[in-house]
């Protein structure tokens, strides 16, 4: 089999799980209910984050909080300080893709 499959946990409490670790791409997946975050931090790669259901709220540097709805890719450039929530009723679902890997950073 020349393919590769990976699984992603299907859920409703906060996830964050690390999909795929290799040098060209890390993929993690998340799920965060109302109130919940990610803790901050600074984008150690080139980031995209792709919102496949819910709508998440994001601040990026000095930015006032933006909200991205399902259906949306959002692209974050390297090095940039990250605020990630949801901060509505439904569920937050969204993939993070990070290419590349952040170890090439040596992050």
């Amino acid at each position: 089999m020349i393919e590769r499959t990976y699984a992603y946990k299907i859920d409703e409490a906060k996830t964050i799980e690390k999909l795929i670790d290799d040098d060209p791409v890390m993929i993690n997946h998340i799920i965060l209910p109302k109130g919940d975050k990610v803790p901050d931090h600074r984008a150690n790669s080139y980031v995209h984050m792709i919102i496949v259901r819910g709508t998440l709220t994001l601040e990026l540097g000095e930015q006032e909080p933006h909200h991205y709805s399902h259906g949306t890719i959002v692209n974050i450039p390297f090095d940039t300080q990250m605020k990630v929530r949801n901060e509505h009723d439904a569920i937050c679902e969204f993939f993070v893709v990070k290419s590349p890997n952040p170890r090439i950073y040596g992050k």
